[in-house]
């Protein structure tokens, strides 16, 4: 009687294959307010998910008027909370600026976070990774605990946030 007696060899386990990581985004629940006026069939105030673009609130205030140019409006750009829209303006835009919009710390993304006066990339991910972790900001003041504001950089944007 012949018997044949083997041992396998192990054989390593392939590498993990990794997940492709979630970009960070604000909340599902996060919204912002803009005024949508001038040429379109519903002008008034539209509630958008954050993240929404100048095409989202023209549209949810269905369309601009047959003929209204939309041309001098960057329809591609992201929404700023609180701020206006005016459709078929006749002279220049008149929509709020960005940059001398008043953003509302506990829902700004990191890149409207961008837009304020010394804020980079990662400074705004910090003011985000704050807010996160804190629950939110209940006072302006809080900014000067997110590490890299200091209290000339606090001066230069607490006239420009809100809770």
């Amino acid at each position: 009687m012949i018997a044949w007696r083997s041992q396998p060899t192990p054989e390593p386990l392939p590498a993990p294959i990794p997940s492709p990581a979630v970009p960070s985004s604000p909340s599902p629940t996060a919204k912002v307010t803009v005024h949508i006026t001038g040429k379109v069939h519903k002008p008034g105030l539209y509630t958008l998910a954050m993240g929404a673009r100048v095409a989202d609130a023209v549209t949810a205030a269905g369309g601009p008027l047959r003929g209204t140019a939309t041309s001098s409006i960057n329809l591609a750009r992201r929404l700023v909370d609180g701020e206006q829209i005016v459709i078929g303006a006749p002279s220049g835009p008149t929509q709020a600026d960005p940059a001398t919009t008043t953003l509302d710390l506990n829902s700004a993304t990191p890149d409207q976070l961008e837009q304020l006066p010394g804020v980079g990339e990662v400074l705004a991910a910090r003011i985000a990774d704050f807010r996160t972790t804190h629950g939110g900001f209940t006072s302006i003041d809080q900014l000067r605990e997110v590490s890299g504001i200091g209290a000339k950089k606090y001066e230069e944007i607490k006239g420009k946030v809100r809770i």
